[in-house]
């Protein structure tokens, strides 16, 4: 019997949801993902000293603002990827934008020609956006542009939907975080199969399957390998390497649950201005909340990371 990981790459594309390389060598994901929690940990692993020292030599020379150091170690951390997986790198554009439409687009643009200038053409990247209003509509405009987005921080159909009109390559739904709301505000265990963030998972899947939407589903934030093993047959799944670890070792048979054929009983498409969004955005308590909460503990590791860079140029000074 093979392993579950094996299983699952057979039936799902498999990403790697890290900064540390040798995890990634070790599991072989076709895609990988990072955020401003993940570059922040690499950056302060002995590993990739080299990274960040390369990142503050070229601030120091060009009298670049720290916000422009921390962009340029997203994509060496990015462009180091690239040389790893055969599919697409996923860098975050930074959290405190996430209400800026234009702001977003701007930094969008120069991550994309900061690879290009290291020799990685587009399609090898995915530029990770909040799935707020302002975020899909800056999706919207590079998605024109032949930029394709990630749409990050999703914790509900209406973020799903929206993103899709607005042509998104990828959306990145998240199961752990739904779950450890639900758990908070209930005090209920749940089991895979009712664990609501799966649930949103599995209706957003069938939504998007049975109105022949083409962007990608890719689950995220993971608690267990319960709720992998419940949306197995996703179109994608961004996996920590502790869960990457657990499903490698466990030979037990993994059972497909989603596939295209079986979304039946899935909702009309749905028919979103920004009043319509946002007020339907409003009404789901735990997406509003968890929306806001994410853009938050992204925003303070990213300023983790920056008073790092700022410590770092001020000792090579």
């Amino acid at each position: 019997m093979t392993s579950k990981l094996d299983q699952l790459k057979t039936m799902t594309t498999i990403v790697a949801d890290t900064g540390d390389m040798e995890a990634i060598r070790a599991f072989k994901p076709t895609d990988s993902t990072t955020n401003p929690t993940l570059i922040l940990k690499a950056a302060q692993m002995p590993g990739y000293a080299h990274i960040v020292e390369e990142a503050i030599a070229w601030g120091a020379r060009g009298n670049k603002t720290t916000r422009e150091i921390t962009t340029r170690l997203a994509v060496s951390f990015g462009t180091e990827l690239t040389g790893i997986v055969p599919g697409r790198v996923s860098t975050e554009v930074d959290a405190d934008l996430s209400f800026d439409t234009d702001g977003m687009v701007k930094q969008a643009r120069a991550l994309i020609d900061d690879y290009k200038s290291r020799g990685v053409g587009r399609d090898r990247i995915l530029v990770k956006l909040a799935s707020t209003w302002e975020g899909i509509r800056a999706c919207e405009i590079l998605q024109r542009d032949g930029i394709d987005c990630n749409m990050t921080l999703l914790f509900s159909l209406v973020q799903a939907a929206a993103s899709a009109d607005a042509g998104a390559f990828l959306i990145s739904p998240f199961v752990g975080r739904i779950l450890d709301w639900h758990v908070k505000a209930t005090g209920q265990k749940y089991t895979a199969e009712n664990d609501p963030g799966v649930q949103s998972v599995r209706a957003i899947y069938a939504y998007y399957k049975a109105h022949g939407i083409k962007t990608v589903v890719m689950g995220a934030s993971f608690r267990n390998i319960g709720e992998i093993e419940a949306l197995a047959g996703c179109d994608r799944l961004t996996i920590a390497p502790a869960l990457l670890e657990e499903l490698q070792k466990n030979q037990g048979k993994l059972e497909r649950k989603l596939d295209p054929a079986s979304s039946k009983g899935a909702p009309a498409r749905m028919k979103l201005d920004e009043k319509t969004f946002r007020y339907q955005l409003n009404e789901d308590q735990m997406a509003t909340e968890k929306l806001s909460d994410g853009i938050r503990l992204f925003a303070k590791d990213l300023q983790s990371l920056r008073e790092l860079v700022d410590r770092k140029v001020k000792a090579a000074a």
